[in-house]
């Protein structure tokens, strides 16, 4: 996969926190109340490979970024789990000791088994499966500032940064980690192959004993119990139409 980032005119800036990204990463700054996904991808065909999106918001690290594959739809799709990688590998670098970041398949992560956020694609709607798609999307949301009342056991399921003493790691820390990760995942899958994305993923994804878990070229999760010869299937596709942690009525991660 060779997903070119290339520079292209930063525009959308303001006098607000700034945001370090490496080359070849250009800027496009929304207001608060953006849509970082959407706004991603309505100008992915004209802004280029490299456009990173952002939202200055509060409680929230949320972004999407403009790739360009070199394959086929179907396999250039395998892209999201590099960016999950780079994502996760984000909150990695600021965790404190001890803390579990795990991966629910395909899109949600979680810190100590509480949901943060997650990671979801777009492509082209017309795009086949076959052929080369003009670009992909990958658009993140991770909660940084729990906003509800923190009463224990008021929301058990779900956390945010700052409860899982990520000191104050806010949106501008997590967006240039991810920047930087992005980019090492690339680089990592042009010389090594996808084996080594897909290893680095699946090693976050919870299973269950005796079980074992594949991606194949199309990006399906394929998962088989041991001293079985009988193989479930979980489609990528169908599992990045919805994404599972995003909650429409809030506008972010669910509680």
């Amino acid at each position: 996969m060779e997903d070119g980032l290339r520079s292209t005119p930063t525009s959308h800036i303001s006098l607000a926190e700034p945001i370090h990204l490496p080359p070849p990463f250009a800027l496009v700054r929304l207001r608060e109340g953006g849509d970082a996904f959407a706004h991603a991808c309505r100008i992915a065909p004209e802004s280029g490979a490299g456009t990173l999106v952002y939202v200055g918001r509060f409680d929230l690290a949320e972004f999407a970024v403009v790739l360009e594959p070199s394959e086929p739809l179907g396999a250039a799709r395998r892209a999201f789990y590099a960016s999950m990688v780079a994502l996760t590998d984000s909150l990695r670098a600021y965790a404190p000791p001890n803390k579990v970041i795990a991966i629910d398949w395909p899109d949600a992560v979680r810190i100590d088994g509480g949901l943060v956020g997650g990671g979801r694609m777009g492509w082209p709607p017309s795009a086949r499966e076959d052929e080369l798609p003009a670009w992909l999307v990958f658009g993140a949301m991770i909660r940084t500032v729990a906003m509800t009342d923190p009463g224990p056991g008021v929301h058990p399921l779900a956390s945010a940064l700052d409860e899982e003493g990520f000191g104050d790691v806010g949106a501008v820390q997590v967006t240039e980690s991810f920047a930087r990760h992005l980019m090492r995942a690339i680089d990592g899958w042009q010389v090594d192959g996808f084996d080594g994305i897909a290893r680095a993923y699946l090693s976050r994804v919870p299973r269950e004993r005796q079980t074992l878990l594949r991606i194949d070229g199309q990006g399906d999760l394929l998962t088989r119990r041991l001293g079985t010869d009988t193989t479930e299937r979980g489609g990528l596709v169908e599992a990045l139409a919805t994404p599972s942690w995003f909650d429409p009525k809030l506008g972010g991660p669910r509680l």
